[in-house]
């Protein structure tokens, strides 16, 4: 807001950056712009100050969709003053002489003219779309609809205002009819959320029963070849077992063959000293045959003495019968 110093006579006008500024002295335009300093009479000046920054318009109504659905919109509009002097003229941005604060009086004016404007642009062209439309494109096409409604209008290019840019933020229908439309949505989403857990059950169930599977088999496979170490174990104690009774038969077979061996040379050996002690004695015998008895005797009586078959004799007594039987018996006499 621009600064009005009073001083006697006359008033000094010290402009803002942002305030463009008009100046009529006797209805003649004599100072305009922003950022302007100068001195004026107060008897005949009047000054305007319009906004030379951009200003933002929030919109929100209610519209009605063509199968009569009640609908809230709201937007932003962007808007400027593009021709201030003529802004000046045609709107009420009065500064001097009424009172410094007078400019929120054209302001008022051009937010009501815009959002009246905006307002039927984007209700008309709702009126034309199904609520199922409006929600789905709705948003690009009511911004669309408002950005060349609102750069033709006649009455904004003749104010001199330009729409420099709008925003559409949101197109709701009614809060019973919001949930119910998405309702069928949640519920889509439940079904994908409750699939997704299903198969992340199942994914989960198969891991389990192929990890069973897996440990099954490992204890099939074990156990299997736990029966083929017995069975080999058995097959090597009873080809031991074999060998070992192989080896103990063929040392009894030697062992009988080396005991009929020492059987047969000792018979061999047996028949071989009888044959010559046959021998032997038959030819002693031959030898004694021509011998007489009392020879025989004799020898015989030596033999027994000197074999010491005969048991020791310490006192010997001869009666006349013993003695008669002895030399008959070398006599052969009785």
């Amino acid at each position: 807001m621009a600064t009005i110093k009073r001083l006697p006579g006359v008033r000094r006008f010290l402009g803002t950056p942002t305030g463009y500024v008009v100046h009529l002295r006797k209805g003649q335009l004599t100072h305009e712009g922003v950022g302007q300093a100068f001195w004026f009479s107060p008897a005949t000046s009047v000054l305007s100050e319009v906004p030379s920054d951009d200003q933002e318009l929030p919109l929100m109504f209610h519209a009605i969709t063509a199968d009569h659905q009640d609908v809230t919109v709201q937007a932003n509009v962007t808007f400027g003053f593009v021709d201030p002097v003529t802004v000046s003229q045609r709107l009420d941005f009065g500064i001097f002489p009424a009172k410094a604060d007078a400019t929120s009086t054209g302001l008022q004016q051009v937010t009501t003219i815009v959002g009246q404007v905006a307002r039927s642009i984007a209700v008309d062209h709702l009126a034309t779309m199904s609520l199922q439309n409006a929600l789905r494109t709705g948003i690009s096409e009511v911004r669309a609809a408002l950005v060349g409604g609102l750069q033709a209008d006649t009455r904004l290019q003749s104010t001199g205002l330009a729409v420099l840019g709008v925003h559409v933020l949101a197109i709701r229908p009614e809060a019973d009819v919001e949930v119910a439309l998405q309702t069928p949505v949640r519920e889509q989403l439940q079904a994908e959320a409750d699939r997704a857990t299903y198969e992340r059950r199942a994914l989960a169930v198969e891991r389990e029963r192929a990890i069973s599977e897996n440990e099954l088999a490992s204890s099939i496979e074990l156990a299997t070849r736990r029966e083929q170490l017995v069975v080999q174990e058995g097959a090597n104690a009873r080809r031991q077992a074999e060998e070992a009774a192989t080896a103990a038969l063929v040392e009894t077979r030697a062992a009988s063959e080396r005991r009929e061996i020492d059987a047969a040379s000792r018979a061999q050996e047996v028949s071989v000293v009888g044959a010559a002690e046959a021998e032997r004695e038959t030819a002693k015998l031959a030898a004694y045959r021509d011998v007489d008895q009392q020879t025989l005797m004799a020898l015989a009586l030596r033999e027994l003495v000197g074999s010491g078959a005969l048991p020791k004799i310490d006192n010997l007594t001869i009666t006349p019968d013993l003695l008669t039987n002895v030399l008959s018996a070398f006599t052969g006499r009785r």
